[in-house]
């Protein structure tokens, strides 16, 4: 079982859920900047993840589906007082960060292994 997966065992699936959103974003970034793009805004790096590597057919367009879903997620559990975020809501998210980590590897080499 992988860190996040530890939160949603622990009936943490909001924590679960904002920590794979944000394991997508982070790998969406290293896309950006091998452009020479950065921005200081999680919409921003979202709109030109889709619009720079999504639309153009770089990566699947289901991976800019992910993010944009996650963050919505993200801000449900972080920032939602009566948050509902289920297990499998957020073991989906996990499965989805997972896969944006594998496609990241693929695309752009080797992650440091930071276990």
């Amino acid at each position: 079982m992988n860190r996040i997966g530890l939160l949603v065992a622990n009936a943490l699936p909001d924590f679960a859920a904002s920590r794979a959103y944000y394991t997508m974003f982070y790998v969406a970034e290293p896309f950006l900047l091998n452009e020479g793009l950065t921005f200081s805004s999680h919409a921003a790096v979202i709109s030109a993840f889709g619009r720079d590597f999504a639309r153009t057919g770089r990566v699947p367009v289901e991976f800019h589906r992910y993010l944009i879903d996650a963050q919505d997620l993200r801000n449900q559990g972080d920032y939602d007082i009566d948050s509902a975020i289920t297990e499998a809501e957020a073991n989906q998210l996990i499965a989805q960060a997972e896969q944006f980590l594998e496609l990241a590897e693929r695309l752009l080499g080797d992650f440091p292994d930071s276990r």
